[in-house]
């Protein structure tokens, strides 16, 4: 034959080139400030759905306790003694009237303490992280603010009257760094409102909130991606 066969390995999906996104930078009191030009690598790509359902999915595992546990028919008080003659009765013989098919017996393979943990590569988390807020980024669900300085004392008043002049409403995730703590302690009694370091932040919180709440100091850039 003729025909000539070229031999290929696995085509890799092509990716759309990472969108260019940006965010209005405004005051703590809703005043305008410009606009500051999100990360592509970070805020501007195509969200993997898959790698957000397994990393999410294995977060919420890890939060589970564990702590369940039921007792077997060794472990149950009671049944020392066999409970009638081996023979004669017409029935089953039985050794204890703590196994399982007995009121008050034990539980035959019931739950244990054991570990939910499950093992996602780095890769895999940092990927989920940048497509959930890509994801809030796309539906200009992303806020920037210069800073919370101007807040001198912790007030939930403060808070409460930025949300508005920002123009957040729904659950919000503020991005704090460590010298936030004013601002900490201000949005501590809103319920919809979540405060988490910049360091901690991850795809959960972000997938779970309605908007994300970053500061200059903790907008992420790209000298965060190694």
């Amino acid at each position: 034959m003729s025909d000539v066969f070229t031999l290929r390995g696995p085509v890799k999906k092509d990716r759309p080139e990472p969108a260019q996104r940006s965010v209005a930078r405004k005051s703590v009191e809703g005043e305008e400030l410009g606009s500051v030009a999100l990360e592509p690598t970070i805020f501007g790509l195509e969200p993997n759905v898959a790698v957000m359902h397994q990393v999410v999915k294995a977060q919420l595992a890890a939060k589970r306790a564990g702590t369940q546990s039921t007792k077997t028919r060794k472990e149950v008080r009671g049944g020392g003694k066999k409970p009638f003659n081996q023979k004669g009765t017409g029935g089953a013989r039985q050794g204890t009237i703590r196994a399982p098919h007995y009121p008050g017996g034990g539980i035959a393979l019931g739950p244990k303490p054991r570990k939910y943990d499950q093992k996602t590569p780095k890769k895999m988390i940092r990927l989920a992280l940048y497509s959930a807020l890509s994801d809030r980024a796309s539906e200009d669900r992303v806020a920037l603010v210069d800073s919370f300085a101007a807040w001198s004392a912790p007030k939930t008043k403060d808070a409460v009257s930025s949300l508005n002049a920002l123009g957040l409403s729904g659950k919000v995730l503020v991005v704090l760094g460590r010298d936030d703590a004013v601002a900490f302690h201000s949005f501590a009694n809103l319920s919809n409102v979540k405060t988490i370091d910049a360091g901690e932040i991850n795809a959960y919180d972000v997938l779970d909130s309605d908007w994300v709440l970053f500061t200059d100091a903790t907008l992420p850039t790209a000298k965060e991606i190694n």
